[in-house]
């Protein structure tokens, strides 16, 4: 249940913001729906398709939510019209088997990541919100993840979506120059995670794989939903080879250098999907005859430690090059 929960509750909140037009409102739609399946499921069983059985309950109980508030009476139409296309003409045996359009629900998690990752929000909110909406964390999770007390990440997300609510944050993906700027706060939120994760700034441990893993996730979910952005494919990249090393990076207790970890240890797998993620980046990069970004660049930079077998065997001067690039497409943080 954990493991459905955690696949497909932003692909629900996101498909139910959509039709609702408010995040609040479709997390508890989305949360209802969840309390149904542990009531039924285990009685019975598991549906055919879990997400399709949770996306049909929680649009039913937005009908119940709506027919009661007769100034929803527009969105109740659209909502019973949606239904009644899903079905169609064909009887089935239960929402496990409504159909749900691929491309849809793609486009509707697009939209939730840009509204969870808005620069109208503080950089806590939109790392407590992503997390919580598109991660499938509960509250009592990213205060953990974080070391910051419960109440304090449960008021964050509340104030949030209040903000996004009273700003009235359209729930669309932005298009012209504004995504360019809107992109940038939706990577920057990812890497925080991971870097949190990766160098802790709070607590005993130095690292906490959990962030890093769900920071991975994430940028693999937007390799899919943006495939023509260099910039996803950079980070993706930065983030698979950096993770890598995370076996390598803690002994006794202690951070290793880079230099002095034991390359053995590094996880090959994520390697070369950094490697095929970072190829997909210059791709991209040469389709819009652009450079490489910094997420790009520092992937590279990245690659390079992990091409070579032994510290000895590094490539200095490419990396050195590559410092150089990345000092002069972004002057600052990035060459502090």
């Amino acid at each position: 249940m954990d493991a459905v929960w955690r696949i497909e509750s932003p692909r629900l909140i996101a498909g139910l913001t959509r039709l609702v037009h408010d995040i609040g409102v479709a997390e508890e739609l989305a949360q209802d729906a969840l309390v149904a399946a542990l009531e039924q499921w285990p009685r019975d069983g598991v549906p055919r398709n879990p997400g399709a059985w949770l996306m049909t309950t929680a649009k039913r109980r937005g009908i119940d939510l709506i027919r009661r508030n007769e100034t929803f009476a527009r969105k109740l139409q659209l909502l019973g019209h949606e239904l009644e296309t899903a079905q169609g003409a064909a009887v089935f045996e239960g929402p496990e088997d409504a159909v749900q359009d691929p491309a849809a629900i793609e486009d509707d998690l697009l939209r939730l990541v840009f509204v969870a990752c808005h620069p109208v929000l503080s950089r806590e909110a939109r790392v407590a919100l992503t997390l919580r909406l598109l991660g499938g964390l509960t509250t009592d999770e990213v205060a953990r993840a974080f070391l910051v007390a419960e109440p304090t990440v449960a008021q964050r997300i509340v104030r949030a979506k209040r903000t996004l609510a009273r700003e009235k944050v359209p729930f669309e993906v932005p298009q012209g120059a504004e995504l360019a700027v809107r992109l940038a706060s939706v990577l920057e939120v990812v890497y925080l995670i991971f870097n949190e994760g990766y160098s802790a700034t709070a607590g005993d441990d130095w690292m906490r794989p959990g962030l890093c893993e769900d920071a991975v996730r994430l940028a693999r979910v937007l390799q899919g939903l943006m495939p023509a952005e260099p910039e996803v494919h950079g980070l993706a990249a930065l983030l698979e080879v950096q993770a890598s090393r995370s076996a390598a990076r803690i002994r006794d207790g202690a951070p290793v250098t880079l230099l002095d970890q034991d390359r053995r240890r590094w996880d090959q797998l994520l390697i070369h999907r950094g490697f095929a993620a970072l190829a997909r980046a210059e791709v991209a990069a040469r389709a819009r005859g652009a450079a490489p970004g910094p997420y790009a660049l520092q992937a590279a930079i990245a690659a390079c430690h992990a091409q070579a077998v032994r510290a000895e065997d590094t490539d200095w001067p490419r990396i050195a090059g590559l410092y150089r690039a990345l000092a002069a497409t972004a002057p600052s943080p990035w060459s502090s």
